[in-house]
């Protein structure tokens, strides 16, 4: 757990390229290939709804973590952190904002924050979501690791790393810069991780996310339109348009499952739709369910299955990347693509008045939604940062008001959007996702990413969708695959605070 906004947005001082800067900037980068995966006030009320009763909450009292986790962290900062006062600094910085419109707006907020500090370099290093997943670990391992990274929420990135005490606590910080009250608790308490390390969702102040995001439905209107086929209101009509559009010689929904991780987001939408309610979901995911051994997992990934054996993905999906797919729908090729609001900004530069935009529709008419999502990757400073102070003004830097409004003007959704969201055309596919994203909190209806659940569950559920897609893993087997793994763990988890408790009597 993104809005974009437009070129030339107002209030927006004009990007420059690394080749077009004045000799002055110095943000230093290197940009891979993609990344994966967040209104007002009353927007922010709401927001705190979603994933309401799943997570506990934190008081937003200044400087604590609001769990009783033990001491709050952030170096003992004491007061707001001046980085005019630090010397000469050079902030090594990793992120995976490598698409057009969160790539630009990071550009932006970084040669503003070295114009505002002449002291301080950034040294920008932008991965792929998944060279960055790979290498992060390594980095924060060795003896000079970067200063600021993006963490993926959940056990297997941020609870690990905040366990081996990689990153620094953030609660100090939270309080000084006012975090505790510009967030709802529901976002913070995503990036928290217990004193012990042993959960997510309470405990101390780990990252920070600049954005909110969700997984939605893009559509060529043009595709529809020659098809014949009416823009969905409710689920029904979404899967009954696929056969129509089969039928009308058009791909219904393009697909690119060799970075493995777009099936986890695709079989989300669908088990969300298939669960008794989002809450089913979301305490399992949070630890606190039953797990997967049920009827929505097993029919989310029959589903997928059937929309692979009815020709409804391309050909051939597993063997196509991510971006690969998502040009190929820029140029025509689908229908609808299944992705994250990430796309947003890179798809309709290529598709201009072609593109739609609208969350997966709910089960009737204008009814409550429920999609995969949340906030983005936490932004998190590393516990051997010689520059905590610097680094923990750069993460106010990126979430403050104008920065909500810079990624608003280039198509980014802010985690919690600023004035400038109000001015976006409802009709447009920014408007849409804009309103979606509150309509998403007002019901209720945000689930987070399945491969939180487990430290392991991003790489076996990865691969083992990739088999429902092929047909070499059948839907009830995949059940029971996540069941057990999911069982394991929270047996472990049991194993581990009982141990930690001194045992019990027998």
């Amino acid at each position: 757990m993104s809005f974009r906004r437009e070129e030339g947005a107002a209030g927006r001082r004009p990007f420059r390229t690394p080749d077009s800067r004045t000799p002055g900037a110095r943000s230093a980068r290197t940009v891979h290939a993609r990344s994966p995966r967040t209104a007002r006030s009353r927007t922010v009320a709401a927001v705190a709804l979603a994933l309401g009763t799943a997570l506990l909450g934190a008081a937003c009292v200044p400087g604590t973590d609001g769990s009783g986790a033990g001491p709050a962290g952030g170096g003992g900062a004491t007061a707001v952190p001046d980085p005019a006062k630090a010397g000469k600094v050079t902030l090594t910085v990793w992120d995976q904002e490598v698409r057009g419109g969160q790539n630009a707006e990071i550009e932006q907020l970084n040669e503003e924050f070295q114009e505002k500090y002449p002291n301080v370099r950034i040294k920008r290093v932008a991965r792929s979501f998944s060279d960055l997943k790979t290498t992060l670990k390594l980095a924060l391992s060795g003896n000079t690791p970067p200063d600021v990274v993006q963490a993926n929420q959940g056990y297997a990135d941020m609870v690990a790393f905040a366990k081996a005490g990689m990153l620094t606590p953030l609660d100090d910080y939270a309080g000084l810069y006012g975090w505790n009250s510009r967030y709802p608790n529901t976002l913070l308490d995503l990036n928290r991780v217990s004193a012990d390390g042993r959960n997510f969702g309470t405990g101390r102040l780990y990252g920070l996310s600049q954005t909110g995001e969700y997984i939605g439905v893009y559509y060529n209107k043009d595709v529809l339109d020659d098809a014949g086929v009416e823009l969905p209101r409710t689920w029904a009509e979404f899967t009954d348009a696929l056969p129509k559009l089969k039928k009308a010689g058009e791909l219904p929904v393009q697909f690119g499952n060799l970075d493995k991780y777009p099936a986890i987001h695709t079989f989300g939408v669908l088990q969300d739709q298939a669960a008794d309610s989002p809450a089913q979901i979301r305490d399992t995911i949070l630890g606190k369910g039953g797990g997967f051994d049920n009827e929505a997992t097993e029919r989310a990934a029959r589903t997928l299955a059937d929309w692979a054996d009815q020709g409804y993905l391309p050909d051939g999906a597993n063997g196509t990347g991510y971006d690969d797919a998502a040009k190929k729908f820029a140029g025509g090729d689908g229908a609808f693509l299944v992705t994250g609001t990430w796309q947003l900004a890179d798809l309709k530069k290529q598709m201009g008045g072609k593109l739609g935009f609208m969350p997966p529709p709910p089960a009737q008419a204008d009814g409550p939604l429920r999609t995969t999502g949340g906030q983005g990757l936490a932004w998190a400073v590393t516990s051997k940062s010689r520059h905590p102070d610097v680094a923990a003004a750069y993460l106010e830097h990126l979430t403050d008001a104008h920065a909500a409004d810079v990624m608003t003007g280039e198509g980014v959704l802010p985690a919690v959007p600023g004035k400038a969201a109000d001015r976006v055309p409802k009709d447009s596919p920014d408007g849409q996702m804009v309103r979606a994203w509150e309509r998403l909190n007002e019901d209720d209806g945000m689930i987070p990413y399945l491969d939180y659940t487990t430290p392991t569950l991003f790489d076996t559920l990865s691969a083992d969708l990739q088999g429902v897609i092929e047909g070499s893993l059948s839907p009830e087997r995949l059940r029971s695959k996540m069941q057990d793994e999911y069982a394991a763990f929270r047996a472990e988890q049991g194993e581990e605070k009982e141990s930690a408790d001194g045992g019990t009597d027998r």
